[in-house]
């Protein structure tokens, strides 16, 4: 909240008003809004109502309202006060549909007050306001929204109000009949009262002769052509406490000019600490800043003549937005350029020594957010500046709120192409970040397209070792991946991993994520071991102090260990890795992050590869659950989350939830990879799975003999992918009375299995196992109790005697074992 107004006058009438249609039962769920012009003094009554009747509500909540990410960003807050299982640095999405979820049901508070503040765009703003127990609280100039809301107009005060405002302003050196003169003079506007009180606190003139300067600025603003919107009374208070004071200190004049070009939600008090050299020379505000001193008095001057409001529980300070609105149309043109590149380097300076993936950091930019809309930030063309931008974008989407970070980088890039052309850097840079943030949003062929554009592009002209050249390759070996070009990948990530060594050096964060990606490159090629050491050795300098890795790399390289350790068949050891990473994404995240997602659902196939069924089903369903809240169907990850939930489904033996589900996902899968992906013919191997445990062999069999020749095609026999689905298809041979076909398959399966994993692998003992009930089929008994007996010493050794792939195999049973897609 903010500071509660000491000054704050009357309004009794309305306070009531309010009070009574909010506890009412006929409208307590509709929203209520105070509408008004500005400077009526809607915000102030908002607070005087909630610390009046705070008592009454077990939470308020703030929500600055005049944009939309700033609504997300402060309602995703609200996250850890209603205590739910996400951090406040998860991702803004998933985080703002659980606040109102949990606002909706009134749990675990049932009595909450939320108040929306300058609230104008009424379809945005009413589409996200929250219908349940507890009371919403609107301001807004525009009076639409008296169809969706019950509303209460804010007028001027009357006038024995303004009286006892002025009176209780101004203590001492004013009569009733003086406060009545300047009342009637200033139009009883609140906003201008307020500043016209301060100035006769801090000048010291006479009634008299403020009224004369105040006719004399009144003369004056008539013509000038005022908007029609900015009350005649407000320019006139306006312009004379700017008058005084720039006679008094007029270096707070030319801060509160820079201000004017900030957005009018609370400004981070740090802003107007010294600059740092790379932009103190371009600032004609370094010299006052670089004083400390100087700065505290110029700001605490300004608040004195109530042109800025202090909040030092907060340690911000604000502007009111028809001020700003005042300073600005009040300049030239030329001084309107000039003092909105002050208000952008302020803004760059602030956020220069934080990097926008680092959680901790997140605050900071949580800060900036709400001024960089409104200072115009994209009209700069300063490559500082406009390097802000991007971390503005890159905060947004590494804290998961991907859609406000496209909405923005757009915008820069129709700017900055139309000032600075296709070839600037800034654009190559922005259009860098847009292909990252389409394809986190599931678009992964436009993200390909655009990629392979702006890096033919950036090569030309920015050469093949320049930074932003190199973060775009490594960018793009996962395009290639989600195209199913491995061995592509795979080329493209070994050159990639030696450009960022060259330039970077070989231990640089860089170059890490860029040893990440080619150590997932190994393992979706199947080559295990070479995976598992590169992987090992990134995250373990990623978790060294001072590596500069973000959280989210350092979580992406940890769930990678644990991952190729799974495939490498140590599934308890992958259990043990993936809790570990699982609960620090948790707490440094949030529950819902996109990263934190991805680790639960591998961590979730941990746990059923080493038998832990129960658990494993429990996470798979929270986590798809998760998924489709935050992303929906339609997405990499929520494909993947489903098949992991659906082959869970099927362990614990609900073969026809899990069938249901597959049925949905698997032409899903050609839609978002492409009719000839390898994870499109993993999900048929899945499905074939079941339609065969349902009764239906002949399907299985038609459709695993698709998936193993795409397999074929696309990643060759020897591959873990293609052993798997070829392990299926014996099964479905055998069921339909195949068996001599499914022994031969079997035969040659196990000897590609045991050349390409080893002879102790769980999916070199499950083809094992498999073959032995073949070669049962066929009465070659001698053969198989051979066969049996090795397999099963190995099982015990490798899984212990209670894994149920074990006892199935004691049992002469057909083991069966599907595919789930890593994360790319």
């Amino acid at each position: 909240m903010p500071q509660k107004n000491k000054n704050f006058t009357g309004r009794t009438d309305l306070l009531e008003k309010l009070r009574s249609g909010l506890m009412s039962d006929v409208t307590a769920v509709v929203p209520h809004a105070l509408h008004g012009l500005g400077g009526v003094g809607k915000t102030q009554l908002a607070i005087e109502y909630a610390y009046r009747f705070r008592r009454d509500y077990d939470l308020v909540w703030w929500i600055p309202a005049d944009q939309p990410m700033l609504v997300k960003s402060s309602l995703a807050g609200l996250a850890r006060e209603l205590r739910l299982p996400i951090s406040a640095s998860a991702g803004v999405e998933d985080a703002v549909e659980a606040v109102l979820d949990a606002l909706r049901r009134g749990e675990p508070y049932a009595k909450w007050l939320l108040i929306f503040d300058n609230a104008d765009e009424i379809d945005e703003i009413n589409s996200i306001v929250p219908r349940g127990p507890g009371h919403v609280l609107i301001t807004s100039r525009n009076h639409g929204w008296q169809g969706v809301a019950e509303t209460v107009a804010v007028n001027v005060f009357p006038r024995e109000e303004s009286v006892e405002f002025l009176l209780k302003r101004v203590p001492r050196g004013i009569s009733g009949a003086e406060a009545d003169q300047l009342a009637d003079a200033l139009g009883d506007l609140p906003l201008a009262l307020e500043q016209a009180g301060a100035l006769q606190v801090e000048a010291g003139m006479s009634v008299a002769e403020y009224l004369r300067l105040l006719e004399e600025q009144t003369t004056r603003l008539l013509g000038a052509n005022k908007p029609a919107d900015y009350p005649l009374s407000m320019s006139a208070a306006w312009a004379l406490s700017v008058s005084q004071l720039t006679t008094k200190m007029p270096v707070a004049v030319e801060l509160l000019r820079c201000c004017a070009f900030f957005g009018p939600e609370p400004i981070p008090r740090d802003l107007f600490d010294r600059l740092p050299p790379e932009f103190a020379g371009r600032s004609r505000l370094a010299e006052t800043l670089a004083d400390p001193i100087q700065t505290s008095s110029v700001l605490r001057e300004l608040g004195r003549y109530a042109l800025v409001r202090m909040d030092s529980e907060n340690r911000t300070l604000q502007v009111h937005r028809l001020v700003q609105a005042l300073l600005r149309d009040d300049l030239p043109p030329a001084e309107r350029t000039a003092m909105r590149r002050e208000a952008h380097l302020l803004l760059a300076s602030a956020a220069a020594p934080y990097e926008p993936d680092d959680i901790a950091a997140w605050p900071r930019y949580g800060g900036l957010l709400g001024h960089v809309t409104p200072s115009l930030v994209e009209r700069s063309r300063d490559p500082r500046i406009r390097a802000f931008a991007l971390d503005i974008v890159r905060y947004l989407y590494s804290s998961g709120d991907f859609k406000s970070a496209r909405e923005l980088v757009e915008r820069f890039i129709v700017q900055w192409r139309a000032d600075s052309g296709d070839e600037d850097q800034g654009v190559l840079s922005a259009e860098r970040h847009q292909a990252i943030i389409i394809r986190e949003l599931g678009n992964i062929r436009e993200s390909f397209e655009l990629n392979q554009r702006t890096m033919a592009r950036m090569r030309e002209i920015l050469g093949e070792d320049h930074e932003e050249t190199l973060l775009l390759i490594n960018s793009h070996g996962a395009d290639l991946r989600f195209r199913g070009d491995f061995a592509a990948a795979l080329e493209h990530d070994i050159d990639s991993l030696r450009r960022h060594e060259a330039v970077f050096g070989p231990e640089h964060r860089r170059t890490l994520r860029a040893m990440n990606n080619l150590a997932l490159d190994y393992l979706l090629l199947g080559e295990y071991a070479t995976a598992r050491d590169l992987q090992a050795r990134a995250f373990a300098l990623q978790r060294q102090a001072g590596s500069g890795a973000s959280i989210v790399n350092v979580l992406a390289s940890w769930n990678g260990l644990a991952r190729v350790v799974r495939l490498n068949g140590e599934y308890r050891e992958a259990c043990d890795i993936g809790e570990d990473a699982y609960e620090f994404g948790v707490e440094q995240l949030g529950a819902e992050h996109p990263w934190t997602l991805r680790t639960a659902k591998d961590l979730s196939i941990a746990k059923r590869r080493a038998g832990q069924m129960e658990e494993a089903l429990e996470l798979a369903q929270r986590t798809f659950e998760l998924q489709v809240r935050g992303t929906g169907l339609d997405h990499p990850d929520t494909l993947a989350a489903g098949l992991c939930l659906a082959n869970a489904q099927r362990a614990a033996g609900d073969v026809g939830e899990a069938l249901n589900l597959l049925a949905d996902m698997t032409p899903r899968y050609p839609l978002m990879y492409g009719d000839e992906h390898p994870f499109k013919f993993g999900c048929d191997t899945n499905l074939a799975l079941l339609l065969r445990i349902n009764g239906r062999a002949d399907e299985a069999v038609d459709l695993d003999r698709r998936a193993l020749a795409g397999l074929d095609r696309r990643l060759t026999r020897e591959h873990h992918f293609t052993l798997t689905c070829a392990i299926n298809l014996a099964s479905d041979l055998a069921a339909v009375g195949e068996y001599e076909q499914a022994r031969r398959l079997g035969e040659s399966t196990l000897d590609r299995l045991r050349a390409l994993l080893g002879a102790d692998h769980p999916l070199t003992l499950a083809g094992a196992a498999n073959l032995v009930v073949d070669l049962m089929l066929l009465s070659a008994r001698s053969e198989a109790e051979e066969l049996k007996a090795d397999t099963l010493s190995r099982y015990v050794r490798v899984l212990g005697p209670d894994h149920p792939d074990v006892m199935v195999a004691q049992d002469t049973r057909r083991l069966d074992f599907d595919f789930d897609p890593p994360v790319l």
